[in-house]
């Protein structure tokens, strides 16, 4: 089922009448079948594009399709969605069978065919041995399962998840995601899954949508988006360890900071934000010579802390080849700088 959104817009109006716009034309097109991450930081407007494609908030502006159906003034229980919650809003007093269950109630399915359903869906995600017990009973994980089991049970045309890993541990949350990835592969539903959590974009997502203050910052596959940031916000958004900043210009076709030249480009003579990511550095006899202000060994890889001209920088290197006492001498891997225009933020080429 793809899912269409055109110049979707959202304003909240407190008590003393001030319009806080949390979704600011938004227009993005979410393919049939595949996982979309909806990304960025608290207060972006994700969840409020979540939850009005959902029905659970009335748009202000623009339009919601499902396929060919216009689902903008549409009831939830009409649109053919399911919704797992961020604290999963499972019942205490039920069993994992009668959660599972309950949406199908509610739509008079024949008792046989709702157990079998339940089977189903128990065995999709893992849980078939746990059917009888009540939530209380279960991890973080296995109650987050439950809650897709029964947003999945009705069978609907959209699966929407609401930072549905944030309340597990980091173990948990790595193994919950691919759990996620396998069901959603297996299902084949279209999926959006909101998150503030860059690296469970990354690994979950066929696109993801990088939002700021309600507007769309860019669209794209997530090593694509890595790799080729439209601008400085993405750059910096994405990255751990973060995007290294400079001040740099361009001169004949020479990439410049203070006087060390560090790459080649097609752009401009002027003067530039420079963006180089920490494992964009490698080791090379002929390079930059380096004087560690910190070294911090961090298993396969050493992270390295130093000064370019007057910019405190890191490196992401091989442990391999360095140790506390070496002579460091780096470079910037070919193709490497990100150029982005110092006024709009926006990347030069």
């Amino acid at each position: 089922m793809e899912i269409r959104l055109e110049n979707l817009t959202k304003v909240f109006t407190d008590k003393t009448g001030k319009e806080t716009r949390a979704v600011d034309e938004l227009s993005i097109t979410i393919p049939s079948g595949k996982l979309v991450g909806l990304l960025g930081p608290s207060g972006c407007g994700k969840s409020t594009t979540l939850f009005m494609i959902a029905g659970l908030h009335k748009p202000s502006g623009g339009k919601i399709f499902f396929g060919k159906d216009d689902v903008t003034r549409l009831a939830p229980e009409k649109r053919g969605i399911g919704l797992v919650f961020q604290n999963y809003a499972l019942y205490p007093h039920m069993t994992v069978r009668q959660n599972i269950m309950f949406p199908l109630e509610n739509i008079d399915v024949k008792r046989s065919e709702a157990l079998e359903l339940v089977d189903e869906m128990a065995k999709l995600v893992g849980i078939q041995d746990q059917l009888d017990k009540k939530p209380a009973q279960l991890s973080g994980g296995q109650q987050q399962r439950v809650a897709i089991a029964r947003a999945l049970v009705k069978k609907p045309r959209v699966l929407l998840l609401d930072e549905p890993l944030s309340n597990l541990d980091a173990r948990l949350r790595l193994q919950t995601r691919e759990e996620i990835k396998r069901i959603q592969r297996e299902t084949g539903i279209t999926t959006i899954f909101v998150t503030h959590d860059q690296e469970e974009a990354m690994s979950i997502s066929d696109q993801m949508v990088v939002l700021d203050y309600g507007v769309m910052q860019q669209m794209e596959q997530p090593q694509i988006m890595y790799n080729k940031p439209k601008n400085l916000f993405v750059a910096k958004f994405l990255g751990n360890p973060p995007i290294n900043i400079v001040d740099g210009t361009v001169k004949e076709g020479k990439i410049y900071v203070d006087d060390f030249e560090i790459g080649s480009t097609k752009a401009k003579d002027g003067s530039y934000t420079l963006g180089i990511r920490p494992e964009d550095f490698r080791f090379d006899e002929k390079g930059y010579v380096v004087d560690p202000m910190d070294i911090e060994h961090i298993g396969r890889d050493t992270l390295v802390r130093f000064k370019l001209g007057e910019n405190v920088v890191r490196a992401l290197i091989d442990s391999d080849s360095v140790s506390d006492t070496d002579k460091i001498t780096l470079i910037v891997k070919k193709g490497k700088v990100h150029i982005f225009n110092k006024e709009t933020g926006n990347v030069v080429l």
